[in-house]
């Protein structure tokens, strides 16, 4: 019997797509498929062997009508260099292979400014902001201003300029600006304000508003993902004084800080760290002059739980309509405040507007004892029309004492000295920037003159309002 030659090669199992195992004279020969080979990677924590490369994509459809060079495909991002209207000038921008708006191509993490409060911090001005592909909204045709409470916000991992500027969309712009005077890298930045006509401040930590503050959250962290980049949320813009109704300024306290408490955890499903919260101390409008919720502020300064809030300003500094709604000019310089001071804190300093902790009676008047980051001053051109007596005055006097003269104490920078007409007396508290008479003009009824020796123009550290009782007498 002639035996048959042992052949030197073989297969053993074959598919459609060719041979999975073979044998030749060195053993067995198997055939893996790229998917597998990555997988077995994956468990061994190995990085697999470079494969051949393969074909680039064809580029998609260019967008059209503008300045645009070197345009490359990466994944599912159009990446080019343009010329575009603008302070971002000519400099890389991206947009999706599926379409979508032109944004600016960024370093770093996407970074968020977020509000939340009643129907006056929904508000916007017209037209785009100064770094117009940096400053962006969730891509769902809302904008920087929010659903108003009336209907649900919804899912998007896109992002798209804005049509108009809210108090956050201009705190982004202001801090991108700084950036770029300071040539540092400029970040994409993801702004929305979210209201309701909610009636109390607990109510609103339980309403609309909040409800769709967390999808922006969620949103926030989905265009992050599809940028490839990490998400950080810089700051929370409160908003909401005069629409609290409870008529109790504890109540008033504790609805705020169960409002912050839900952000927070909110925030923590979303995998965000806890935000920096900013807010202007409200001075209410030209014919609100005191209420609950201006009061509930004061308490809320000192108590505000574990949450980092920061008073940027009073408001008495921002330019008001005749119904108590911010202006173009004072909407833009509210932000310019509140960015300087997210500026400080990221920084690892400190914001502190001055704020009157002491009022008692001396032989030499009546001494304001205050707490400020430098000295004090009452400011000569008294910019928001307070008067002579910059702001302050006497309640509950009974043998008609007034205040004579408005001075800081030469012997302590942060010590304001009242002079009197005569000894006060009776149930006497000390009010400044509180429950002035109604009026007319561009800024509240409630204003002053004190202020810290900081800044220039529209920065500077001013004043908190106060009403303190009178000791000593």
């Amino acid at each position: 019997m002639v035996e048959k030659p042992i052949l030197p090669e073989g297969v053993i199992i074959r598919a459609e797509n060719g041979d999975v195992i073979r044998y030749d004279e060195t053993g067995l020969v198997l055939r893996l498929s790229d998917k597998v080979i990555a997988d077995i990677a994956a468990r061994l924590e190995l990085k697999p062997q470079a494969v051949a490369p393969t074909e680039t994509p064809p580029l998609p459809d260019l967008p059209e009508g503008i300045d645009l060079w070197a345009p490359r495909r990466e994944g599912d991002w159009l990446f080019f260099q343009a010329n575009l209207p603008g302070a971002d000038s000519a400099r890389g921008y991206r947009r999706h292979v599926s379409g979508g708006a032109v944004i600016a191509e960024a370093q770093g993490p996407l970074l968020a400014i977020l509000g939340i409060g009643g129907a006056r911090a929904g508000l916007g001005s017209p037209g785009p902001a100064r770094f117009r592909w940096h400053v962006l909204a969730p891509a769902d045709d809302i904008g920087a201003v929010g659903q108003g409470g009336e209907g649900e916000a919804v899912a998007t991992d896109a992002l798209e300029p804005l049509r108009e500027l809210t108090v956050e969309a201009l705190v982004a712009d202001e801090m991108l600006a700084r950036r770029r005077a300071a040539l540092q890298p400029l970040p994409l930045m993801l702004v929305r304000a979210e209201t309701d006509m909610a009636a109390t401040a607990h109510d609103l930590g339980t309403g609309a508003a909040v409800a769709n503050l967390d999808q922006s959250f969620a949103n926030l962290v989905a265009a992050a993902t599809r940028l490839g980049v990490g998400a950080r949320v810089l700051a929370v813009v409160l908003d909401y004084t005069l629409e609290d109704l409870t008529g109790d300024p504890l109540a008033y306290r504790d609805g705020m800080i169960a409002l912050m408490e839900r952000i927070t955890r909110g925030m923590a499903k979303q995998g965000l760290a806890r935000p920096v919260f900013l807010s202007a101390f409200d001075c209410g409008t030209q014919g609100v002059t005191r209420g609950p919720g201006l009061e509930g502020q004061w308490e809320l300064s000192w108590n505000h739980g574990e949450h980092q809030l920061v008073f940027a300003a009073p408001s008495y500094a921002f330019r008001i309509d005749d119904t108590g709604r911010l202006t173009d000019e004072g909407r833009a310089e509210k932000a310019v405040l509140l960015a300087e001071a997210l500026l400080a804190v990221q920084g690892g300093g400190r914001w502190l507007c001055p704020t009157i902790q002491l009022a008692e009676w001396s032989e030499g008047g009546i001494r304001l004892i205050c707490e400020a980051q430098e000295a004090l001053v009452i400011d000569a051109e008294d910019p928001f029309g307070a008067g002579p007596l910059a702001g302050f005055a006497l309640e509950g006097v009974t043998n008609g004492a007034r205040i004579t003269g408005v001075a800081v104490d030469k012997a302590d920078a942060k010590v304001v000295v009242l002079g009197c007409s005569k000894r006060p007396e009776g149930e006497v508290f000390v009010t400044y920037a509180h429950a002035a008479a109604a009026g007319n003009g561009p800024y509240p009824a409630n204003r002053g003159a004190l202020r810290g020796d900081f800044g220039e123009g529209a920065l500077r550290r001013w004043a908190l309002p106060a009403r303190l009782k009178l000791t000593g007498l």
